[in-house]
């Protein structure tokens, strides 16, 4: 996953700018059916009882994992085929902090739910 040019700026202004970044107490992941880039673009996934879910990690040298399995509200229409994930600071709207491609993308129609498993959703930095 890569960070958001959102908050590649929050943390170069707290480590190098003495301006201070408070994280935020929630965080949610979101899915996209395209590319969401480090702007925060992409077509997030809308509609069919879509909505982002609450994701908590834990950090362990340079890698933060999901601490629990995170699992999507049963599709009530197609969303497509999901292609990536991103993590934001606010249930909707809000600021994209990171994102990344899915390993395998997925495509959710009517009825499916969208899981991912504790430990699967990992964000490096080397």
């Amino acid at each position: 996953m890569s960070f958001s040019n959102y908050l590649e700026n929050k943390v170069l202004g707290h480590v190098f700018g003495a301006t201070p970044y408070t994280a935020p107490s929630t965080l949610y992941v979101g899915l996209f059916t395209s590319d969401p880039g480090e702007g925060g673009g992409g077509t997030e996934v809308s509609g069919g009882s879509y909505a982002r879910q609450t994701i908590a990690f834990t950090v362990t040298a340079n890698q933060a994992s999901n601490t629990a399995a995170v699992e999507f509200p049963t599709a009530s229409a197609s969303w497509g085929t999901v292609t990536y994930a991103a993590v934001f600071d606010a249930v909707s709207s809000g600021n994209m902090l990171a994102y990344g491609a899915l390993t395998t993308s997925k495509t959710i129609a009517s009825g499916d739910v969208l899981r991912i498993p504790a430990g699967d959703f990992d964000i490096n930095l080397d």
